[in-house]
């Protein structure tokens, strides 16, 4: 039965659109339930906007757009073209090879784990990276849980709950999304203590700080900013001097953390995590996807006695990993073994290096592919840029990259640059850049598909004003 439009015009009913061939289409795809509702809420539009359509074909079309777009996941790849290599809001590091195929292999089946093949029992899921983690940072023992913020929330509630945590007030640091240190301490069940001031603490701060109540001090590398000028603090190793002499324990957290020195790979210096360990660290707390270039991850590495104090902590549970990211992150860390391989095999590292040389040449192919999809109404132009490490790693420090920056060549006419913006964000597979003295930047670092992103853009389109 018809139902009557608002015009005067008779709709098809919900039955005749389901039944046309486009909508038996959309019930072998989405099902019936899914398709008589998308079926009658397009109904309802239409009746509003007063269309009649001839038949029900055009009906269920309709509705089976509706459907496909519901139904299309919001977490999709894109074109990383930021400039910022470990983008937190695009994921951090990329996984390689041996990481997916690992994590893949994880998904499908059942895995050992916690199940000791040699005695038919029980075991641990930290054993699967345990040995790794110790022998890549010198370390007795070590543990994994969700990410580094989880880390050093399990380590300050294991060893210090209810008591008095020694820390600088100079790293006192906020990380993305307005997470806090104070505030993870409280939650923690510490009670903190700031010593020294933002820009210069000493040893003795430290030293008159410590008293009964002090269960262990914390040092914070502060990796996602830079206090320059007329500052101090204290080195790790005297810290850790003065813990031992007071018989606390040092945590270090290190932040992003590296396992191998990347100058090796002429890029900026960062403390090692054995460094960290040498240095006296009882503890240090690190991520796994930053620069070390695996899942997200927070690792804990140290003394035997305190990641066992870690480890009995009910909370570990609430924070531990799964098989899918255990499998990646055993699979990225084993890849250390070979240093010398690091950069082929390891994606975040193999972006971070790439030659600026390489990076120019492709913008040079591609400038003319992107000057045809976006119109005369814009310029497109090879520039040289910095591109960012990110992920609050090496906050100061770029590295040389190029760019194909795209200018308005009129105002007031055809699609503004921020609608081109929202267009290359709207492309099959989006294309993310940033905005920099009015251009919009695409910086190459991070682009290793260059004829997939040129077949991307030709679904850009141009708006009717930018014709020349």
């Amino acid at each position: 039965m018809s139902a009557p439009g608002a015009n005067g015009h008779r709709l098809p009913s919900v039955d005749a659109v389901v039944r046309s061939e486009e909508g038996a289409r959309a019930v072998v795809r989405f099902g019936h339930p899914a398709t008589v509702a998308a079926v009658r809420e397009t109904l309802a539009e239409w009746r509003a906007a007063k269309r009649a359509p001839a038949d029900a074909s055009l009906l269920a079309a309709a509705a089976l757009e509706r459907l496909a777009e519901a139904a299309a996941p919001s977490l999709r790849p894109v074109f990383n073209l930021t400039g910022t290599v470990l983008h937190t809001n695009l994921g951090r590091a990329p996984l390689g090879p041996a990481a997916t195929t690992a994590a893949v292999a994880a998904m499908r089946g059942p895995v050992t784990l916690e199940f000791d093949l040699a005695s038919g029992g029980r075991g641990e899921r930290d054993d699967h990276v345990r040995a790794l983690l110790s022998t890549l940072s010198g370390t007795a023992d070590a543990t994994a849980v969700n990410n580094n913020a989880a880390a050093l929330l399990l380590a300050l509630n294991s060893l210090a709950l209810g008591r008095e945590v020694v820390v600088s007030r100079g790293e006192l640091i906020e990380i993305g999304g307005s997470f806090r240190l104070p505030e993870i301490m409280t939650r923690a069940g510490v009670h903190l203590i700031e010593v020294g001031t933002t820009n210069r603490t000493h040893l003795r701060d430290y030293a008159a700080a410590i008293g009964p109540a002090t269960a262990l001090v914390l040092k914070v590398h502060p990796s996602n900013y830079r206090i320059e000028g007329f500052t101090a603090a204290v080195p790790a190793h005297a810290l850790a001097e003065l813990t031992r002499a007071r018989g606390l324990p040092l945590l270090h957290d290190l932040g992003s953390g590296v396992l191998i020195d990347l100058s090796r790979f002429g890029l900026p210096r960062e403390p090692t995590v054995a460094e960290a360990v040498t240095q006296g660290a009882d503890l240090v707390t690190f991520s796994g996807d930053k620069l070390l270039g695996g899942p997200q991850a927070g690792l804990i590495v140290g003394r035997g006695d305190l990641v066992a104090e870690i480890n009995r902590n009910p909370l570990k549970r609430a924070l531990r990993l799964d098989k899918i990211r255990l499998a990646a992150l055993a699979a990225t860390l084993a890849l250390y073994r070979d240093p010398g391989r690091l950069a082929a095999r390891l994606p975040a590292l193999g972006l971070l290096t790439r030659p600026e040389q390489e990076i120019r040449a492709a913008a040079i192919r591609l400038a003319p592919v992107l000057q045809a999809a976006v119109g005369a109404a814009f310029s497109v132009e090879v520039v040289p840029c910095r591109s960012e490490i990110g992920s609050g790693a090496l906050p100061v420090q770029t590295i040389p990259s190029a760019a194909l920056a795209i200018a308005s060549r009129r105002r007031g006419a055809g699609r503004t640059l921020l609608e081109l913006a929202r267009a290359l964000r709207n492309l099959p597979m989006p294309v993310i850049g940033r905005f920099a003295a009015g251009r919009l930047l695409l910086d190459l670092r991070c682009l290793e598909d260059e004829p997939g992103f040129a077949a991307n853009l030709a679904g850009i389109g141009t708006d009717p004003g930018d014709a020349a």
